[in-house]
């Protein structure tokens, strides 16, 4: 990224396009927030000189990213585990006013939406169950609005049903993916195991509930799709993890990145994955104001406007790894601890503090030096510093997600235990 602000505007034309190229070949495919096309247009424009074309184009696919709605249907009959699913996929407690009731029986024919409410581009559809309803799928399908959403994802909580097979059929007959989710297999394994406690073994309980939704497939004479094993209360464990990498990669590269944002923090390579895709996004907001030639001092850019930019930042890295106040609060109140004893175990929250010490602007400076030694990179007065500190934000934001999840883990295998 050195070169990206080099004040040599020979050398700095001359680089542009190799470093515009050779950056987003440090991300697997699935990972890219912009596409291979975007990229190379992109490129080409960087080798004509054409510096505000590129600018144009970078610009144009964050905006398609913002604005990119992303809906998710969600059908199960009542009592599987539905709702129960919709609120874990948006990061919301079931007592809170905006969650989808759980343990309702289900008396409506209606859709019913739910918004993600961080990521507001992301929703998620509770739709009733099939065999709830007298519609063939056909039928089904077209009055639930169909052709709104990007996929499907039927829930059961025993073996899926010819109903859910039907429905699977006429989904993809219309060219739309679709997921089988099997919940409630932490509960199975419970009262199988309370029920031969001699004889209980975990792999082959789970292996059994997988062959038993198999046997559907078959008795259909239908190839069996993924199958995802999964627990609305334990959701690091069982499939939900590989459920949540498969529904991203299989969406086309302009909404992968928010429903990414999206989904909850369950595991380390699911928080770095985030992280991975916003330092994307910092990198194409600084290469974008590169090209315009929006560089000044860093004694200039820590001003008023600047420290108000990077709170913004700050804040909604927080809410995204789920470690903003309200989240906090939330988990301290579960945990029985005070708020602060959580805060002091982290160092997001105290960025944006007053301080005796020092202001926030020698801060905000103490941060870009030292996350620019840290990283190799020179401390200089020409460097843009506000995306160095937004990057330094990410990976504190990070790191204090990590904490969070390793002390969520550790307190529910206490209570496992």
């Amino acid at each position: 990224m050195g070169q990206l602000f080099s004040t040599s505007n020979d050398e700095h034309h001359q680089d542009l396009s190799s470093s515009f190229a050779g950056y987003f070949k440090k991300f697997p495919g699935v990972s890219k927030i912009i596409s291979e096309e975007t990229i190379t247009a992109i490129e080409q424009s960087l080798k004509k000189g054409n510096f505000q074309g590129a600018n144009d184009s970078i610009t144009d696919a964050l905006k398609i990213i913002d604005s990119t709605p992303l809906n998710v249907a969600v059908t199960g009959e009542s009592g599987t585990g539905k709702s129960s699913f919709i609120n874990v996929m948006r990061g919301v407690r079931h007592d809170e006013e905006n969650a989808a009731e759980i343990g309702v029986v289900e008396t409506t024919m209606e859709r019913c939406s739910y918004i993600h409410p961080n990521i507001p581009s992301v929703v998620f559809w509770d739709l009733p169950g099939i065999g709830t309803t007298n519609f063939p799928p056909g039928d089904y399908l077209e009055k639930m609005k169909f052709h709104e959403y990007d996929f499907f994802i039927i829930i059961s909580a025993t073996r899926f049903k010819k109903n859910d097979i039907d429905l699977a059929k006429a989904i993809s007959m219309m060219k739309k993916d679709f997921y089988f989710v099997r919940t409630k297999v932490d509960s199975d394994l419970k009262n199988e195991e309370e029920c031969k406690p001699r004889t209980f073994d975990r792999t082959r309980v789970l292996e059994q509930i997988r062959m038993s939704c198999v046997k559907v497939f078959q008795e259909n004479k239908i190839k069996e799709p993924p199958i995802f094993l999964v627990s609305n209360n334990q959701t690091s464990s069982y499939d939900f993890p590989n459920l949540m990498n498969t529904m991203v990669n299989a969406l086309p590269v302009h909404k992968r990145h928010n429903f990414m944002l999206s989904l909850p923090n369950i595991t380390g390579p699911a928080i770095e994955r985030k992280r991975q895709s916003l330092k994307q996004r910092i990198w194409l907001e600084a290469f974008g104001n590169d090209l315009l030639n929006l560089i000044r001092s860093v004694g200039d850019l820590l001003m008023g406007n600047d420290v108000e930019t990077l709170q913004k930042s700050m804040n909604y890295y927080r809410i995204v790894f789920g470690v903003d106040d309200a989240s906090l609060q939330s988990l301290a109140d579960d945990w029985q601890v005070s708020v602060d004893q959580l805060k002091a175990k982290l160092k997001s929250p105290n960025v944006f503090e007053n301080a005796k010490k020092e202001t926030i602007q020698e801060r905000l400076s103490r941060y870009y030096e030292e996350y620019c030694v840290a990283n190799g990179h020179l401390v200089k007065k020409n460097v843009k510093i506000l995306y160095y500190l937004k990057l330094c934000f990410l990976d504190m934001v990070t790191d204090d997600a990590n904490v969070v999840l390793r002390e969520i883990c550790s307190r529910n295998n206490l209570v496992s235990d």
